[in-house]
């Protein structure tokens, strides 16, 4: 199982003035890690219902790619045609509210949270709706809980609702190693499935190490190869044809498809998954796909799995603000063990 941070945990008992500027890691233009820059900017105010958050920590998920290279252009419908309509980088955010918005917040100034941010969360201060938050436990650190909006939501999401696990199943985790992947593993182990966990080779002893009973390496290892009768796959990665990956399950076995990875740069791997929509009808087994999506209810889960223990965030490294660009090359090289967090 990975290693929880041993960060203190932080008490808010005061309210600290909030100042009018603050750092951010910015970019301004589709592109890549060249494209940000750590500048000094207005910091954002709280709307109605909103809260604004000190940032303690930011979870650094795939999905902030997509968000800096604008790819695949499908998602630029969304994020803004011609160029990004919000500036600031990152999405999974911890910290403690330091201003509320007109109208009925549940959350209290001084309140320790976490899940994800409206505003970016790569910065000293975030903009947040409580809708996307959840209370921090006194037991989870800010560092911890930072890994928890996006990716432990997501592995929740795919492991215990879509994916039904049940002990003694066969769980196959493609993309074991990253930062929804390494989630996953810890999951399925838990509630006691077999889990094959499928990434590079270099990272073969760390996803056994989150639980998995078998690990391959993808680029050396056949799906067809590893035997088989999979009652659960669950596929992060984007690599592999829908066809293989139903060949690989059993008879009433599902698929969870994660996102939209993998595919060309017009519509990424949302190709794909439209595949394994028609595919399901046609077949008794269960084939089926979605985005995460950050609620309360499922960071209150996480956070409580995180709080007893049962599960431990994979951090491979920590970064203040100037580290953002370097660790996003990581990601883009492969090099990350679960994941990053930055630290502003």
């Amino acid at each position: 199982m990975a290693q929880a941070s041993d960060d203190p945990i932080p008490t808010v008992t005061a309210y600290q003035p909030v100042p009018l500027a603050m750092r951010a890691a910015v970019r301004r233009a589709y592109g890549g890690p060249d494209q940000v820059t750590i500048e000094t900017v207005p910091r954002p105010e709280p709307g109605a219902g909103e809260v604004l958050v000190r940032v303690r920590a930011a979870g650094l998920d795939r999905a902030t790619l997509h968000l800096l290279t604008g790819l695949p252009y499908l998602a630029r419908l969304a994020l803004g045609v011609r160029r990004p309509t919000r500036a600031i980088l990152g999405q999974q955010v911890a910290g403690e509210v330091v201003a509320v918005g007109a109208g009925d917040v549940p959350f209290a100034v001084g309140a320790r949270v976490f899940g994800t941010a409206a505003s970016g969360s790569f910065a000293e201060y975030a903009v947040a709706t409580p809708a996307r938050l959840a209370a921090t436990p006194a037991e989870v650190t800010d560092v911890d809980a930072a890994t928890i909006g996006v990716s432990g939501v997501t592995a929740g999401e795919a492991v215990l609702r879509r994916g039904q696990v049940q002990a003694g199943q066969r769980v196959l985790v493609l993309g074991a190693s990253g930062a929804v992947g390494s989630f996953a593993v810890q999951l399925a182990a838990h509630l006691g499935a077999q889990v094959t966990g499928v990434c590079s080779g270099a990272k073969l002893e760390f996803v056994r190490g989150l639980g998995a009973r078998h690990v391959a390496d993808y680029r050396t290892t056949a799906l067809a190869d590893l035997g088989g009768g999979f009652d659960l796959i669950v596929d992060i990665g984007g690599n592999r044809r829908v066809s293989v990956l139903r060949a690989a399950l059993a008879p009433a076995g599902r698929l969870v498809i994660v996102g939209g990875e993998g595919g060309g740069p017009m519509l990424g791997g949302i190709q794909r998954n439209l595949v394994a929509s028609v595919a399901d009808r046609f077949t008794a087994r269960h084939l089926e796909w979605f985005f995460g999506e950050t609620t309360t209810a499922g960071c209150a889960e996480l956070g409580s799995l995180i709080a007893e223990g049962t599960v431990s965030p994979a951090i491979d490294r920590r970064v203040g603000l100037d580290g953002v660009v370097g660790v996003i090359e990581a990601m883009q090289r492969g090099e990350l063990r679960g994941q990053a967090v930055v630290v502003p």
